[in-house]
């Protein structure tokens, strides 16, 4: 498959490509055989492509990774020598990271189509849209990464509750996980957890897609509307301040200064009290906070902009996190089995961001997240308080907002018009 150099080139050929190797400064040994194209060989041009190769005259491979497999044992495996194959995993470890391939992951070769197969590149899928790509058709081995293009398609969901949002998307053959889209954008206007039978909805969404077949996951949501209780509620979406936010049809910001739970998907066990049962120590004592029951290693997020003030642990709390949001609001989060990678004291947050994960360390029983809010110092009951609605649509953007506002609501009319 491939040419050995002491067949392509004399002593002398050899001799100036070490020289001019070691003028570019690459990292070669003197007694490795550096691994190169046949110089001979053009590609042309065409418009075929496979991750970014023009294909019109090569053969493209596919192959599975085996349990074993490192890039120098495949590289072996494909003819290279053992130091060639030493020298490519070198140059491609920036973007081939080992300890990151799994057994199952795909690589290509493209080759050329004569009986030699000579191998001009190879590509190894990181993601499903991640590649590393090893390219030996210049001078050197250069190793790059690749991105497949992403295509957003934009779709439509509408149904009326008989069960759970989740369970009636499931039933129509829609990403159910469309449901947390819907109840994230409506967090603040609608109690999901206390939908009603003949409540129903409208979105329109749009869906990433690579290769234009391949699902990958729910984009965003573009406009909905959810009848709940008989009174409809809509989302608008508008960039303001540089920031894509949900509105309501009046303008009104559909995000609240806080979310009103740390979990996606949770249970209530214990409530805000002056007086609980604590099932550890055995007896009465104050519990100023809520505890929402979740498997351990769910995400826990903060429920607003803010700064990380503490991050430790207690005997009772255990793993514990707490959060300044302003000089009236603090957050505290415990029993956390782990902290988000890369947090630290000091650190800003962002409403939503994942701050660490529901875990059962100090005084805990099981899983569960104990959740606190002070305002101005004192304890106060996170499912009754009321906070300030987020900023508006400014006065001098309402024209623009409207004018949105008109081309989605059209676009939701015209799917249900198509549907119905």
């Amino acid at each position: 498959m491939n040419n050995s150099l002491t067949n392509k080139y004399s002593i002398y050929t050899l001799l100036v490509f070490f020289l001019t190797m070691l003028s570019c400064n690459q990292l070669i040994e003197l007694n490795e055989e550096p691994v190169i194209s046949d110089e001979s060989a053009d590609i042309p041009e065409g418009k075929l492509y496979h991750l970014g190769i023009c294909i019109d005259s090569l053969n493209v491979n596919e192959y599975l990774i085996k349990n074993g497999d490192n890039p120098a044992s495949i590289f072996s495996s494909l003819g290279f020598s053992a130091l060639q194959a030493d020298h490519i995993s070198k140059v491609s470890f920036d973007v081939l990271d080992p300890t990151r391939l799994q057994a199952g992951m795909n690589y290509y070769t493209f080759t050329s189509t004569d009986s030699l197969e000579h191998i001009y590149y190879i590509a190894f899928a990181k993601s499903l849209t991640d590649y590393a790509v090893i390219d030996f058709t210049g001078d050197y081995v250069q190793a790059y990464e690749y991105c497949k293009d992403i295509k957003l398609k934009r779709a439509y969901a509408e149904g009326t509750l008989n069960s759970s949002l989740w369970n009636v998307l499931k039933a129509e053959g829609t990403d159910p996980l469309l449901a947390i889209k819907i109840s994230d954008v409506f967090a603040w206007a609608i109690d999901f957890y206390d939908v009603k039978e003949g409540d129903s909805f409208q979105v329109s969404y749009d869906i990433a897609y690579i290769d234009d077949t391949i699902p990958l996951h729910i984009a965003r949501v573009e406009a909905a509307k959810f009848t709940h209780q008989g009174k409809d509620y809509f989302a608008i979406p508008f960039i303001q301040n540089s920031i894509a936010e949900y509105f309501d049809e009046d303008g009104n910001s559909l995000r609240k200064a806080f979310l009103k739970a740390p979990l996606d998907i949770f249970r209530i066990t214990s409530r805000f009290s002056n007086s609980r049962f604590h099932p550890v120590l055995k007896r009465y004592r104050a519990h100023h906070g809520v505890d929402y029951a979740a498997p351990t290693g769910t995400p826990v997020r903060t429920i607003g902009d803010g700064t990380v003030i503490a991050k430790a642990y207690q005997s009772g709390g255990g793993n514990y996190i707490k959060v300044k949001h302003n000089s009236v609001y603090t957050t505290t989060y415990m029993h956390l089995s782990k902290f988000a990678s890369g947090l630290q004291v000091g650190k800003r947050v962002q409403q939503g961001e994942v701050i660490g994960y529901v875990g059962s360390t100090g005084l805990s029983t099981g899983p569960h997240l104990d959740f606190r809010v002070h305002k101005n110092g004192q304890a106060i009951n996170p499912l009754t308080m009321e906070v300030p609605p987020g900023e508006p649509v400014k006065p001098e953007l309402i024209n623009d907002f409207h004018l949105t506002k008109q081309k989605v609501l059209a676009e939701l009319d015209s799917f249900q018009r198509i549907n119905n």
